[in-house]
């Protein structure tokens, strides 16, 4: 049980100095954890890592220069429990005070708390994560930037980074038929203020990227919508949420993250191959790239390696979102990262990508509606780190080691020379092909060793 192992005591003189110092606020929200440590794979503490090992080199680089894992503000801190069905089932102490400001502040402390203690060195949030709107623009920035300077005195005790900031432009009533995309230009116009102080925040904290989720930049009904319209009016506005940011110092990088619906009937990011093309059509692509979701990739009806070569293939793989989804459900449920199989899968289109610098490992991820315990977080989040570090172990096992880069080439070896190889420099016409069919008549099958690549993956988790 968790709670008999918490008085577990650890020698904190042989943590590695490179880990980031413990926060805390006024109060402990979490006294009765210590500094998560690497303990190794025999450990029977659940409160601790088995297989992330931040300071293990492989390949060259740390597990934490890997992996680069990022507390998600949200779902951590501000996730009470409640789905579409039934309200809070949690009532975490840093929620419970009537004042905003104040509220931030806590939710705040026990922010630093948990991610020191948890050893991760980012953290992402949307502007409403650090403290409700208020009923007015200017009291909202007001707000927001009492909160900045919050937050650069626990970034700077505590050495964590930001890795991403994000505007909530899809929660408030107001944003119910879209932000960027809403048919009245007094919303667009809203959303365009909340954009540019969620950037002032992030560029004040020296965020490594700004997030573009478009929650309700969809349609549910053709009937009522001008698509080319609203899509016209989304690529003019990233160009001056861009133009915005970068006349204002800010060197990062932006990221739009895919996903086919829910809140929306269809969504205009729908996955990367609709981004990629978005971008491209409004000459975004050298600014942005994307931030691709575990579950929001196998909601589009693919894997999530798809989205990751998609992605990787233009050029615009840089973060993703950690999570996973249920199986036996249709919709975004947002679970903890736990299948090795399919994250090593995962890990080596990053690999092969050359990694997720500048962006990292977010855990968008949230406690299920039953667990209660503060604990929870922690148990959550180790898993996960676990589970990502075993499968970078893994990946990189596969590359180095094992044949499968061979096999793969072997595959397309009819186009390393040749006229294979003449077709992919463009020496071919259409008549060349044909004469080329005509020479060497019906070509033999070859088997694509499907069952054998999964067999090889298996062997070296």
């Amino acid at each position: 049980m968790i709670s008999a192992t918490l008085e577990k005591k650890v020698d904190f003189n042989q943590v590695k100095k490179e880990r980031v110092a413990i926060v805390t606020g006024p109060k402990a929200f979490f006294p009765a954890v210590e500094r998560i440590v690497f303990e190794g794979p025999a450990s029977d503490n659940p409160l601790s890592f088995c297989y992330y090992d931040e300071n293990k080199i492989v390949n060259g680089k740390t597990m934490k220069e890997h992996l680069r894992f990022a507390v998600a503000y949200w779902h951590t801190l501000c996730g009470d429990g409640v789905d579409m069905f039934g309200g809070p089932t949690r009532q975490w102490p840093w929620l419970s005070a009537s004042d905003p400001l104040q509220a931030g502040r806590d939710k705040m402390d026990a922010a630093f708390e948990f991610i020191t203690k948890l050893g991760a060195p980012f953290y992402c949030f949307h502007d409403t994560d650090l403290v409700d709107q208020a009923a007015t623009v200017k009291e909202s920035e007001k707000r927001l930037q009492a909160m900045v300077d919050y937050a650069k005195e626990k970034q700077k005790a505590s050495g964590v980074q930001l890795l991403w900031g994000t505007a909530n432009l899809f929660s408030h009533a107001r944003y119910m038929n879209g932000a960027a995309t809403n048919p009245e230009f007094s919303v667009l116009a809203q959303a365009g203020a909340q954009v540019k102080s969620a950037l002032d925040a992030t560029i004040a904290l020296g965020g490594k990227g700004y997030v573009f989720w478009g929650g309700r930049e969809g349609y549910m009904s053709l009937l009522n919508t001008n698509m080319k319209r609203e899509v016209e009016h989304l690529g003019r506005f990233l160009a001056l949420a861009r133009d915005y940011a970068r006349k204002n110092g800010f060197t990062g990088t932006f990221y739009i993250e895919p996903k086919p619906m829910e809140p929306t009937k269809h969504q205009y990011d729908f996955d990367a191959a609709a981004v990629l093309n978005f971008l491209r059509h409004y000459d975004l692509l050298g600014d942005f790239k994307l931030n691709i979701e575990v579950n929001h990739a196998t909601l589009a009806g693919h894997t999530f390696q798809h989205e990751l070569q998609a992605a990787a293939d233009a050029g615009a793989l840089a973060s993703i979102d950690a999570n996973r989804g249920d199986y036996q459900n249709g919709w975004d449920t947002d679970e903890f990262p736990m299948d090795i199989f399919e994250l090593t899968q995962a890990m080596l289109v990053i690999l092969e990508a050359g990694g997720l610098k500048p962006g990292g490992i977010n855990f968008d991820a949230k406690l299920r509606r039953n667990s209660i315990d503060l604990t929870d977080l922690f148990a959550a989040h180790i898993n996960g780190m676990d589970t990502f570090a075993r499968s970078l172990l893994a990946a990189d096992k596969l590359l180095q080691n094992s044949p499968y880069r061979a096999w793969r080439k072997e595959r397309y070896a009819s186009f390393d020379s040749g006229d294979g190889a003449r077709f992919e420099a463009g020496g071919m016409t259409l008549e060349s092909l044909r004469d080329f069919a005509v020479q060497n008549g019906e070509p033999v099958p070859k088997s694509g060793k499907q069952e054998l690549y999964e067999m090889l993956i298996n062997k070296y988790l």
